[in-house]
């Protein structure tokens, strides 16, 4: 309807709304023909006088209220979850230091790539649960809270609540009078985030929940989710599967009604085991099946499989934002303020964070470099993290799946064999099978 107007639609809309007498309490609606319009909404123009327009109030095809504009694009007005969980034990020593959402994945803290995939879809405020470090969290995130525009408060548990008893612990967090859906995702999974996809997969069915399956080449090692495949229907869940049933796993991402928070109890209950068969059993439970890669990420071996995973995505989707040069081999993340000596090979699926040196000679493949650190002259790093501040000795050797914890100093001409080594250590002495230094 927009056309030859020669503006945008929120323009066209003003101008429209001035030339027409729309009263307080009445409704027009327009869809905006030939414009981008974020999760297909509608907009419902609402004025005190044919003169005067106020902040247009807008729904989306099913009815449900969106209030955000952004740019020329009308964005949903929703909540989100994100189970936080407790100490991160898997990722130690990394989480020593650091609150597991904060570790940095691909140059960012891992939480962050989900907020700005929420924000991206007009998710205006994200709840953190979580049971430790609440006030490290919060400190941490407020520039990225302003930067995003984007409202982040935590729920804090006193006892462990599984993975529904957070959401009915932040239920008066999550519900308001919009009546919309709300995200539930989990901290540890690293994906490309089809959220807009999901939100109208969601709408699209009008059941009660909607979930996130991804396929698996070994189904047997996790609970399979069974479902119609022409509607994505969820009919049941197999736990660990003897024989084959599916290749469809829960992939950590959900899309609940508020409806849902009535079937949780404040006590520590399973969403997986208990509260999502419930609804299957009800025929109000779909699932969509993931596009692209998906990962989880909480402990060190999958967390280098998971970066492969997203560079290679982020080759497809943004090249530019990769590395490259005669140095660079395959798909390499450096932050611009990281300098790269002379002689270096760096690749493939490597990241490289904020303030690193790395000097010359150097050779770096499947690993990640954390801020700050320093690799010394012809080091050798493979399928490793090395974490805030460390420093890696000339001619030292670091692979199979070593982890160095923050401030950690790897002296010159040490191998290391795998292995974790715990914050603010010296290692004077090679270390030729994995273990644990304390």
């Amino acid at each position: 309807m927009f056309q030859g107007l020669g503006c945008s639609p929120i323009k066209a809309i003003r101008k429209i709304a001035s030339e027409r007498h729309i009263w307080k309490g009445k409704a027009y609606l327009y869809t905006l023909d030939n414009w981008t319009v974020d999760a297909l909404a509608f907009t419902v123009l609402h004025c005190a006088n044919k003169a005067k327009l106020h902040q247009p109030i807008c729904f989306d095809p099913r009815g449900c209220f969106v209030n955000k504009i952004k740019g020329d694009h009308l964005i949903l007005r929703m909540k989100a979850l994100i189970l936080v969980g407790g100490f991160g034990t898997r990722l130690r020593p990394l989480t020593l230091s650091y609150p597991k959402p904060l570790v940095d994945f691909a140059n960012k803290p891992m939480i962050l790539h989900q907020i700005e995939a929420l924000e991206a879809v007009g998710v205006t405020e994200v709840v953190l649960a979580i049971n430790y470090q609440p006030e490290e969290m919060l400190n941490f995130l407020k520039d990225f809270e302003k930067k995003l525009g984007i409202k982040i408060t935590c729920s804090q548990e006193t006892e462990p609540l599984g993975t529904a008893g957070p959401l009915a612990l932040a239920r008066d967090k999550l519900v308001d009078d919009s009546g919309e859906p709300f995200f539930v995702l989990n901290s540890d999974v690293i994906s490309e985030y089809p959220l807009k996809q999901m939100i109208e997969f969601h709408k699209s069915h009008g059941g009660e929940a909607s979930i996130m399956v991804t396929k698996v080449d070994e189904p047997s090692k996790y609970g399979v989710v069974v479902m119609e495949e022409s509607t994505g229907q969820v009919e049941r869940f197999v736990e660990k599967p003897k024989l084959f049933v599916g290749n469809k796993i829960n992939a950590g991402i959900y899309l609940l009604d508020p409806s849902v928070l009535d079937r949780i109890e404040l006590r520590p209950t399973s969403i997986e085991k208990e509260v999502f068969p419930n609804i299957a059993k009800e025929k109000k439970l779909y699932a969509m099946v993931l596009p692209g890669f998906w990962m989880d990420i909480g402990q060190p071996r999958d967390y280098i499989t998971g970066l492969r995973l997203y560079l290679d995505s982020l080759k497809k989707k943004s090249s530019p934002k990769l590395a490259f040069g005669p140095h660079i081999i395959g798909n390499v993340l450096v932050d611009e303020s990281a300098k790269i000596g002379e002689g270096c090979l760096i690749g493939p699926d490597v990241a490289i964070g904020p303030g690193c040196v790395v000097e010359s000679g150097v050779r770096l493949s499947r690993c990640t470099v954390m801020r700050g650190v320093r690799i010394k002259k012809h080091a050798c790093i493979c399928s490793s993290i090395i974490g805030w501040h460390s420093t890696v000795g000339q001619w030292a050797r670091v692979e199979n799946m070593t982890i160095l914890g923050a401030d950690v100093h790897v002296g010159d001409e040490i191998y290391t064999n795998g292995g974790v080594v715990l914050p603010h250590k010296e290692i004077k002495s090679s270390i030729l099978k994995p273990e644990i230094v304390m």
